[in-house]
């Protein structure tokens, strides 16, 4: 999703002003969700990543406008097609999200997500620098069914954004809401290592899908952080390349490997 500079300028100042918010928050009421060291990796591998987005969007581009131009129709852009757009790639970012959690290649891009054993709005950008790769690949089916590509790109680049605001222990339980939108509460839960709450809520916004294909879990316990295998670590290089380094080196056997790094 293309975002004018000056406009980028007022969105990052504004994610900045909320996160000084939830430090001082943290601060005040002595809940420890920042470590200097900690947050100091979101903010590197932060920077690393919108380099990458920088290098990998052509790539991106190409492949949804492949197959936006194979595509036998061609919908109009309208608002209520964007709808239908931000609806559908919610839907397949579900998947997305879903699948990179239970074959190995893909969670070898994502374990760095889960790795932070806190959670705070800077975990948020803890992403790993080569998912460009990976995610236009489960977005086809949207372009392939006539979707328009700038609304493709533009729910996304939503999706994510709206994410952001669920990495956070500020805010409790919505009520009516769980359940159905994708909220903190039920985001703890997907960070959470806790046997109970390991591979649940993969929604970005919604939570309608994982209550249709039984993956929704209410917050009921408290969350632990991190990685089952307790892997923490506080370099950047260390964090991006570590589940690539367990699928090629296979120190374990890949049944063990996926199991045992999953949150």
């Amino acid at each position: 999703m293309h975002i004018p500079g000056h406009h980028r300028l007022i969105i990052l100042a504004f994610l900045s002003v909320l996160i000084l918010a939830e430090i001082c928050w943290s601060w005040r009421n002595d809940k420890k969700v920042y470590q200097v060291k900690e947050t100091a990796t979101n903010l590197l591998i932060l920077a690393g990543f919108q380099v990458s987005k920088v290098l990998f969007a052509g790539y991106q581009l190409a492949i949804i406008g492949l197959a936006t131009r194979i595509a036998p129709v061609h919908l109009p852009h309208t608002w209520w097609f964007f709808g239908i757009t931000f609806i559908v790639a919610d839907f397949l970012y579900y998947w997305f999200h879903r699948i990179s959690h239970i074959w190995q290649p893909l969670w070898a891009f994502h374990l760095i997500h889960h790795s932070s054993p806190l959670m705070n709005l800077t975990t948020a950008y803890r992403l790993n620098w080569f998912s460009a790769l990976v995610s236009p690949v489960f977005f086809v089916p949207a372009a392939l069914i006539g979707l328009p590509t700038g609304f493709i790109a533009a729910s996304y680049g939503l999706n994510l954004l709206y994410q952001f605001f669920l990495h956070t222990e500020v805010i409790d339980k919505l009520g009516p809401v769980e359940g159905i939108m994708d909220t903190p509460s039920a985001h703890r839960v997907h960070h959470g290592s806790n046997p109970l709450y390991l591979d649940k809520n993969f929604g970005g916004v919604f939570m309608i899908w994982d209550r249709l294909f039984h993956t929704y879990q209410p917050e009921t316990e408290k969350v632990k952080y991190g990685l089952t295998t307790g892997f923490s670590s506080n370099r950047p290089l260390v964090l991006i390349f570590h589940g690539f380094r367990q699928w090629f080196v296979k120190t374990k056997s890949p049944a063990t490997d996926i199991a045992g790094d999953k949150i």
